[in-house]
């Protein structure tokens, strides 16, 4: 690693181009993933389990504030993977709930 220098400017803009570049890359390969996952009749059914398992489509009251609250931490990240289809591929978004409510489920 080369030393710092405050007065580079130069530098440090190359090196936060770098970092930009980076992150897009990042972000674009893990869009590209969920894309993937969401094409095939499986990946699909590994999506709908995991909103299952969060509880997106059931209530989370509980009188115990401790269980609502776990509850509702996992619920959140269930309208995530929603929030991902969502703005992804919506399309697919009703595809998945009729390939899982033919089965009744």
């Amino acid at each position: 690693m080369k030393d710092y220098n405050p007065t580079d400017i130069r530098s440090q803009e190359q090196t936060e181009l770098e970092e930009n570049l980076k992150r897009r890359q990042a972000k674009d390969s893990e869009e590209a993933d969920f894309k993937w996952l969401m094409g095939s009749r499986r990946g699909r059914r590994i999506i709908w389990r995991q909103l299952m398992r969060a509880g997106v489509f059931r209530l989370s009251f509980n009188t115990n504030a401790m269980s609502m609250a776990f509850s509702e931490g996992s619920r959140n990240e269930g309208l995530y993977i929603i929030s991902r289809i969502n703005g992804l591929c919506p399309e697919l978004y009703q595809v998945m709930v009729k390939e899982n409510n033919d089965k009744g489920i």
